[in-house]
C-alpha cells in the first residue's frame, strides 16, 4: 500500500469535490492555451506564508517561486544551477509578467537563524550559505542599542525585501524591462498572526499597511 500522507489524499478529495467541479472550464482552458500570468511572487518556503492563500489566487494568475528568506541572489552567470535565478528567467523572458513582488514575512525561521547565528544544522550548512548572500562584502549587520532581538529580527526581515529589489535590478534582463516600463518591482510585508499586508514605498523606503 503507497504511505502516501492521509491529510493530502483528503485534502485533493476535497478539491476534486467541491473546488475543480467550479473551476474545471479554467484548468481545461489553462491545459489547453497554456499559463499567462501578470504577476511573479518571490516568497518563503515558510508554510504559513503561501501567496495563492494571501492574494486568493485562481490557478494561472501567479507564477511563484518560494526559498529559505524569500531571497534573490544577485546575477552570476557562472555555469552553476541557480534555480531562482531560472525561474526569474523563465518568468521575465517566456511568460512576460509585468510584476515580481518580493514578498517578505514576520518570523522567518532563515532569518531568525541569521540574527541568531544559529550552529549549522548540517556538515554543509546550506541554509547559513544561502543566508550569507543577504550579506555584501564588508557589510555588518548588527542589533542595534536599545533593540529588542525580535525588533531586530523584524528590521533584518524587511531588510530582505530590500536586498531582494536591489539583487533584482542586477538582472540584465530585468532592469531592461523596468527601464522601458514593461515591468514593476515591488516588496511586501505579510504580518502572520494577524494576516496583514504591507506594501513597500519605495520612495519613502518604508512599508505601507494596506487598509
Amino acid at each position: 500500500m503507497i504511505a502516501f500522507p492521509p491529510s493530502l489524499i483528503s485534502g485533493y478529495q476535497t478539491f476534486t469535490s467541491q473546488r475543480l467541479p467550479t473551476e474545471q472550464s479554467r484548468f481545461r482552458e489553462l491545459s489547453e492555451r497554456g499559463q499567462s500570468p501578470e504577476v511573479m511572487v518571490i516568497g518563503c518556503c515558510d508554510s504559513r506564508v503561501s501567496p495563492e492563500v494571501i492574494f486568493d489566487a485562481s490557478p494561472g494568475e501567479l507564477f511563484v517561486v518560494r526559498n529559505i528568506a524569500n531571497l534573490v541572489p544577485v546575477y552570476q552567470p557562472d555555469g552553476g544551477a541557480h534555480g531562482v535565478s531560472a525561474a526569474l528567467e523563465y518568468a521575465v523572458q517566456v511568460l512576460k509578467v509585468k510584476h515580481i513582488v518580493v514578498l517578505g514575512h514576520a518570523q522567518c525561521g532563515g532569518i531568525r537563524a541569521f540574527v541568531d547565528n544559529a550552529a549549522p544544522l548540517s556538515p554543509g550548512d546550506f541554509i547559513g550559505r544561502w543566508m550569507s548572500m543577504f550579506i555584501k562584502p564588508g557589510e555588518k549587520v548588527e542589533i542595534r542599542d536599545h533593540e529588542s532581538m525580535t525588533e531586530f529580527a523584524t528590521r533584518i526581515e524587511k531588510a530582505a525585501v530590500f536586498r531582494s529589489l536591489e539583487n533584482l535590478a542586477t538582472f540584465p534582463f530585468v532592469s531592461s524591462k523596468v527601464e522601458r516600463g514593461e515591468l514593476q518591482l515591488h516588496g511586501a510585508y505579510f504580518g502572520v498572526a494577524l494576516g496583514s499586508l504591507s506594501v513597500l514605498d519605495q520612495e519613502a523606503k518604508e512599508f505601507v499597511p494596506v487598509v
